[in-house]
């Protein structure tokens, strides 16, 4: 059999339809969940951006992603909590809330949710409510880089816990989860 444009032309077309279906189908589906879908570690098939806490009270963030590349600064806070950006083996390259950037050992990291306070203004004290309502009672105001745990998040407001304080928190005044993420 001899293979001639004229005879793979058919192959090529059929190529093109299917790959016009499935871009449609994709464009069909919501952008987050695409966007989600196209994004996941290559090591853990976890979504990349994702958000966890460092597991230990010392951990070393490297310039890369082996133990032979230089220390850059060491974090001395468990709990406080990382954005994870990249996967490389197990190696992790984490954010902070600061923007500061390195690489960690994945045995340093914890899925628990942890979250930074962040205020407008840095003076500002962030209002903890009673409940996940602006009229309900304030429990507590708590400054800039408070850090606690996210106990659950509706997309505007997220249960937030600490030592001294437990109580609902808008969820655009912490770091540790996305505008409108849902967090159980």
């Amino acid at each position: 059999m001899t293979i001639t444009r004229k005879s793979i032309a058919p192959l090529f077309r059929n190529a093109t339809c299917g790959l016009v279906a499935i871009l449609a189908a994709a464009a069909s589906v919501p952008s987050a969940f695409a966007a989600a879908a196209l994004t996941t570690g290559s090591v853990s098939g976890l979504p990349i951006p994702r958000f966890v806490s460092l597991k230990a009270d010392r951990v070393n963030v490297r310039a890369g992603p082996n133990r032979d590349q230089d220390v850059r600064w060491v974090y001395t806070r468990v709990g406080m909590p990382v954005e994870i950006t990249a996967e490389f083996e197990n190696w992790r390259r984490i954010r902070d809330w600061e923007g500061a950037e390195g690489w960690v050992y994945h045995s340093l990291l914890s899925g628990k949710r942890t979250a930074v306070v962040v205020p407008k203004l840095n003076a500002e004290l962030v209002p903890l409510y009673e409940n996940a309502d602006v009229e309900s009672a304030v429990t507590a105001k708590l400054q800039a880089g408070v850090v606690g745990a996210i106990k659950s998040c509706s997309g505007t407001w997220c249960h937030f816990t600490g030592k001294n304080f437990d109580g609902w928190i808008r969820q655009d005044r912490l770091w540790g989860a996305y505008p409108n993420e849902k967090v159980d």
